[in-house]
């Protein structure tokens, strides 16, 4: 099947912009919460250049997006540099980090809860658009809270796990093997993060649906 270019660039628009949002949203929570390391550094601005990462931002998402155009299965992911915080900056790390983590998965999910409320009142010229918008963002919420790091699930697994004898030996397995279980999830795991999209699908849908 040929893929239509002008909306494999509009994905790749859709999808920069979803993870900028994202790592801006950890940025602009860590202010609130007392540190401004992002802001000082420049992580708060829409620029692209200031998130670029030329694995995640680039070529993954170009793959993806491509592959996804001529049929192949699997979701259009992606991820920017990650935003810095100080810890030594926050009244409560560790739940502040928590806090942290969970800002850019809300971010992705509150924007295709939005768009996913705007498609059943839209025309056919825009529907495919806001489709794109909600389908991305899912993917990307779905990805993020797989809980392998960096990924924000891994904080957020860390955060109820806690810091004690018996979780140490988790915490340092999945730190220290990082790199390949992520490896592993994106080139083997697509049935299993092509299931958790679809349920988010089917819920986010099943929200819409109340209101109309």
């Amino acid at each position: 099947m040929t893929p239509t270019w002008p909306l494999i660039f509009f994905q790749f628009f859709v999808l920069i912009y979803s993870i900028i949002l994202h790592e801006i949203a950890h940025g602009a929570m860590a202010k609130s919460l007392g540190d401004d390391t992002a802001e000082r550094l420049g992580r708060l601005s829409l620029n692209p250049i200031s998130h670029i990462d030329p694995l995640g931002s680039i070529i993954l998402p170009l793959i993806s997006i491509i592959s996804s155009a001529f049929g192949a299965p699997g979701l259009i992911i992606g991820w920017a540099k990650p935003v810095p915080f100080n810890p030594s900056n926050l009244k409560n790390p560790r739940k502040d980090e928590f806090l942290i983590s969970i800002a850019g998965l809300i971010t992705n999910l509150t924007l295709a809860l939005v768009f996913a409320l705007l498609l059943p009142v839209t025309k056919d010229g825009t529907a495919l658009a806001i489709q794109t918008i909600v389908q991305i963002n899912v993917a990307l919420f779905v990805f993020n809270i797989i809980p392998i790091p960096p990924l924000d699930g891994s904080k957020i697994l860390y955060y109820f796990l806690g810091t004690t004898r018996r979780t140490f030996p988790v915490v340092k397995f999945l730190e220290q093997n990082s790199l390949w279980l992520l490896l592993f999830l994106i080139f083997f795991g697509g049935n299993i993060l092509y299931f958790l999209n679809l349920l988010t699908l089917k819920a986010i849908f099943s929200f819409v649906s109340l209101f109309y």
